[in-house]
């Protein structure tokens, strides 16, 4: 089994994963093209987890298009934040959604704008599923779109920690809830610890959520929401103005306090992984890589001045290691715990 995850590690990021049939195919190039890092960890699930995963993060990457664009305004992205959730329920299709995409979408040329291109596509694979699976999906992530939808008719507004929380729930919380569904339809040891791995779960999301936070503040600010609540920052010193040069005392301190809290949901992620069963080597995998690569990622950024200006980044070789380590000795708890303190002691990213 640990042989035979390497192996597939190194082809997967050789480009040389090969799929059943042209539709699995298509959706896996296309889950490439949204998230390189995400594709390594579902393509070494088993089917017919894989697909189902696959799905669910595709069904999720379009809420993302419709809740981050620039090419949109608020009242088009409630809109179609709205109908994306019908056509999750079986009530609509994806012509609103595929059709709301604006010719100057292309503009704003982030990755999930393939996967709102084919909504289409995915909605056929979501209804092709088994039915527990795809409820489990259309429940979650219509849940998730919904709560994005409410957060674009608020706007970027974090007063406390609590706001922040709440949002990252709605985004990456619910994704956790989603994914411990998904596992326990399929593994009896899951099922029967899922009341204590939902909560744990939904830390989990919130830990990955706030990594990405701490990324994402130079590119957040560009198209206007700043995720650093209020409570972190002195009086007298609002979002608009945490950039300034003048407060990069104050910006440094917002970045501590957010390293603090990432660090408290990994803390609960490990747990989450220590509860996964050994006997399910993939879908610990799965978690694990995520997990380390976030890890890792938050003791680049923790007290790194360069994350206020541009994206701070994990090295390739980094990842690499990272995967074929988790690959190896990922079964042991222990070493799990061991290996996340080392990681996060650790420094050296790439530039931006």
């Amino acid at each position: 089994m640990k042989n035979g995850n390497r192996m597939l590690i190194l082809s997967h990021m050789n480009d040389e994963i090969a799929h059943p049939n042209d539709e699995s195919a298509d959706l896996g190039r296309l889950l490439r093209a949204t998230s390189r890092t995400f594709s390594l960890g579902i393509e070494l699930l088993r089917p017919p987890l894989r697909e189902q995963v696959r799905t669910a993060y595709l069904v999720l990457r379009v809420s993302d298009y419709l809740e981050d664009n620039r090419a949109m305004t608020e009242a088009e992205k409630t809109r179609l934040l709205g109908a994306w959730h019908e056509a999750l329920h079986g009530r609509a299709g994806a012509d609103e959604v595929e059709a709301g995409l604006k010719e100057g979408a292309g503009q704003d040329p982030i990755p999930d704008l393939e996967a709102a291109r084919h909504a289409g596509a995915i909605l056929r694979a979501l209804a092709a599923l088994d039915d527990d699976a795809r409820q489990a999906i259309a429940t979650h992530a219509g849940r998730s779109t919904l709560g994005m939808a409410r957060w674009v008719r608020r706007g970027p507004r974090f007063d406390a920690e609590a706001d922040l929380d709440d949002y990252m729930h709605e985004v990456a919380g619910r994704v956790g809830h989603l994914l411990t569904e998904l596992f326990a339809l399929r593994s009896w040891g899951v099922r029967r610890r899922r009341d204590r791995l939902m909560p744990l779960g939904r830390e989990f999301g919130l830990a990955l959520q706030t990594v990405n936070v701490i990324r994402g503040l130079s590119s957040d600010r560009r198209r206007g929401w700043v995720f650093v609540p209020r409570s972190f920052m002195p009086a007298g010193v609002g979002p608009d103005r945490l950039f300034e040069p003048a407060h990069r005392e104050a910006a440094l301190a917002a970045l501590a306090a957010l390293s603090a809290k990432a660090s408290r949901h990994f803390e609960a992620a490990r747990r989450y992984l220590a509860l996964l069963p050994r006997s399910q080597a993939r879908i610990r995998l799965f978690c694990l890589l995520p997990f380390f690569f976030g890890v890792k990622t938050l003791a680049v950024s923790r007290q790194n001045p360069r994350v206020l200006d541009a994206e701070v980044k994990i090295t390739r070789r980094d990842v690499r290691a990272i995967a074929y380590r988790a690959a190896l000795f990922g079964p042991s708890n222990r070493w799990v715990r061991w290996y996340a303190g080392r990681l996060a002691s650790q420094a050296g990213a790439e530039a931006p």
